[in-house]
């Protein structure tokens, strides 16, 4: 993972924020050990802060890999949420299947194994947070998915707004300071796509923060 923060921040910011439980300490050693992109505690602890804020009852992700950024979202969750976690991988959502009930989340918790973009076609809405973090081509057809079902005050985050090992930071300035950049690869294409929908779109505010490899929070407004 590319932090957008330095190192002597992004520690500081783990070390002021709330502290992870023995399962997240879990989930994020196995993430170092197998090298899988997870969004990281002060992600996560982000995360959960925005479905504490909203008062959270439904929460739907777009990629949910092992589950670790699901586990921090749960635990905002009420006895009677429900939150959807979507993987084209079987083999990682049972493994998210394993997280989530060590940490009694899993009566809350729906695994759907699939694409994502088909999953959302199905269930029905509403959805007070939005987690974005599949495919970067798709992420502006996945907002365009899911803005239905989104209500007044509802948050759609995307992960990997401002960096990744595959997005070019320098494409995305010269896109917001107004230029076109060219021979830039699909995910740093599909990151400019979305941010370009979710800011024209008149219903929602939009703001980066600096968080981990970037996210975009999207905020219902109308």
């Amino acid at each position: 993972m590319t932090d957008v923060l330095t190192d002597d921040i992004a520690r500081f910011v783990r070390a002021v924020g709330p502290d992870p439980d023995e399962t997240l300490i879990e989930m994020d050693e196995y993430a170092a050990a197998e090298g899988f992109p997870h969004v990281g505690p002060d992600v996560g602890a982000f995360l959960r802060f925005v479905a504490r804020l909203n008062h959270a009852k439904r929460i739907f992700e777009f990629g949910s890999g092992y589950g670790y950024s699901a586990y921090w979202f749960a635990d905002a969750l009420p006895d009677d949420g429900e939150i959807v976690l979507t993987e084209v991988d079987d083999a990682e959502l049972e493994l998210a299947r394993e997280y989530m009930a060590a940490g009694g989340y899993d009566g809350i918790a729906r695994f759907e194994l699939g694409d994502a973009m088909e999953t959302i076609e199905d269930v029905d809405g509403p959805f007070d947070v939005v987690l974005v973090d599949h495919q970067k081509s798709r992420y502006a057809d996945a907002f365009d998915a899911v803005r239905p079902k989104v209500p007044v005050g509802g948050v759609v985050v995307a992960d990997n707004a401002v960096t990744a090992s595959v997005v070019d930071f320098g494409a995305l300035l010269e896109w917001s300071e107004g230029g076109s950049p060219t021979g830039i690869n699909e995910h740093t294409r599909g990151v400019i796509e979305y941010l370009s929908t979710v800011r024209a779109d008149p219903a929602f505010e939009t703001m980066v923060v600096p968080l981990g490899e970037g996210l975009a929070v999207s905020y219902r407004v109308e």
